[in-house]
């Protein structure tokens, strides 16, 4: 059976992965008294976003509906993030383009869920796009040679693609009991997240360059 990479212990985890986490758990701290108005001025609302305010694409991914949502965010940061990041290198360059390369996956989540619920009006919060892109990202490495790239349609993307969606249709009908009756989850984001990581991490790992040494497979 295939197995996702495992959580990197968070001492040994690379700093752009740590990073990720920082990100998710740095701004759910400061926004804790924040008021409701604030929290939807950062959040995705899809009709917004198509009559221009276009911000809630970006500042969504810093903004969390609880500890729960925002820890299991940067657990699978930590986890996904680490093979991801020694793909694209490690040093200032490499963590750039790691940086990028997330806010790139959440940009295309958010912008194809808007695209999907174009008169959407529920404010969308959340990395978990950004994320599922490090996890689509992360099924290319495993399997290859240390700093390589599998194939897009390989047998461990494929494995955990279908396993992704199995959960993500779960979540799109028990979703309102997760959130305790809050809201639903925007599953269709984690998808095309998944999907985006999956794709960009070829262009991507071959602008990053040496010394990543990434072969990109077809």
């Amino acid at each position: 059976m295939d197995q996702p990479p495992r959580p990197e212990p968070i001492f040994n985890a690379p700093w752009p992965a740590l990073l990720v986490a920082a990100a998710v758990i740095a701004p759910h701290l400061l926004l804790q008294s924040a008021s409701q108005d604030l929290i939807y001025s950062l959040a995705l609302v899809p009709r917004e976003f198509w009559e221009g305010r276009w911000t809630g694409v970006v500042t969504m991914m810093f903004v969390h509906g609880g500890w729960v949502h925002a820890v299991m965010n940067a657990a699978f940061g930590l986890a996904f993030g680490a093979p991801v990041s020694r793909v694209l290198g490690l040093d200032g360059r490499g963590g750039g383009i790691f940086c990028l390369f997330y806010l790139a996956c959440g940009l295309v989540a958010g912008v194809g869920f808007a695209a999907i619920h174009p008169q959407g009006l529920s404010p969308v919060v959340g990395a978990s796009g950004a994320i599922a892109g490090l996890m689509g990202a992360a099924a290319r490495t495993i399997d290859s040679a240390p700093g390589h790239l599998g194939p897009v349609f390989g047998p461990r993307v494929i494995s955990l693609g279908l396993g992704w969606l199995v959960v993500n249709l779960v979540l799109a009908v028990t979703g309102s009991l997760l959130t305790m009756g809050a809201g639903g989850v925007a599953w269709e984001a984690h998808l095309i997240g998944f999907a985006a990581g999956v794709l960009l991490i070829g262009p991507f790992a071959r602008w990053a360059g040496p010394p990543a040494g990434v072969a990109d497979a077809p």
